[in-house]
């Protein structure tokens, strides 16, 4: 296949993600997120720098994380992605990297964020640096904001809110095309400590609304079950989670009513294990 024709496969491949997913550089990270159908705004573990940086503010432990992301079958549309989340006493911290793509088409992503806890909220705001290259087209950057927050309304209810490119920033400062601003909002119910039901909505200014509903068990101590599904388009999801001391494995899959399954694996570590 000519390097031609393959960046623009890949470039309507990225496009199939803007308008079914909101944009590449939005997808949430993390299979335990996947595993849940990515309701992922109340989950406050270390990848909500990636997911909600607002939920960041009720981080316990300290942690170091990557994660794998593997679509249909093709290496051109996997993300590698990998952080870390500091807990301190008064704030938070977090930063992120992550990469989709091949050789000829990727998009990076660069991100440091600060969240806090005030009272039963916790907020946060996050800067990116996001980077599209294109093979004979040259590469092209421009920052991004993120702004979340969580709440714990009672002891079994919980909230969540998040906007992506509160900016509206463009891809590039010589494009007309703009980075998706996405707004997102839901509510997680815990009836028990072993189960978590998390639903939201989900906008992309420019598309219709996504609905996320998401299921946490935990079977044993260690061992947790999830599932998932989203609207626009219908897709389902499932995912394990397994806690091993310190650390944190997870693997989700994702089906496409379309174009087949997608896998998902974590790995993360605990510095302070609460």
């Amino acid at each position: 296949m000519g390097r031609g024709l393959l960046a623009i496969i890949l470039i309507c491949f990225s496009s199939m993600g803007l308008n079914a997913q909101s944009g590449i550089e939005t997808l949430p990270q993390g299979a335990r997120s996947v595993g849940m159908g990515n309701a992922n705004l109340t989950l406050a573990d270390s990848w909500a720098i990636f997911n909600n940086i607002g939920a960041l503010g009720r981080l316990e432990s300290s942690s170091a994380m990557v994660g794998y992301d593997h679509r249909f079958n093709l290496n051109e549309l996997t993300t590698i992605s990998a952080g870390a989340a500091i807990h301190s006493e008064k704030l938070q911290y977090g930063i992120s990297v992550s990469s989709f793509g091949g050789e000829h088409f990727n998009q990076n992503n660069l991100g440091i964020g600060i969240a806090n806890q005030l009272g039963i909220a916790s907020l946060g705001i996050k800067i990116n640096y996001f980077q599209t290259n294109i093979e004979g087209f040259g590469r092209t950057g421009s920052p991004v904001i993120e702004f979340g927050g969580m709440a714990e309304l009672s002891s079994k209810l919980f909230f969540g809110a998040h906007i992506y490119n509160l900016t509206n920033s463009k891809i590039s400062k010589n494009s007309f095309d703009r980075i998706p601003t996405v707004v997102s909002s839901g509510i997680s119910y815990r009836p028990s400590e072993k189960l978590t039901v998390n639903i939201e909505a989900e906008k992309d200014i420019l598309l219709d609304p996504l609905i996320k509903l998401g299921l946490e068990y935990n079977l044993k101590d260690r061992l947790w079950m999830r599932s998932g599904f989203n609207t626009n388009p219908s897709n389902i999801f499932f995912g394990l989670g397994f806690r091993p001391r310190n650390f944190i494995i997870d693997y989700a899959m994702t089906q496409n009513q379309y174009l087949g399954n997608t896998h998902h694996f974590s790995f993360g570590y605990l510095f302070q294990k609460k």
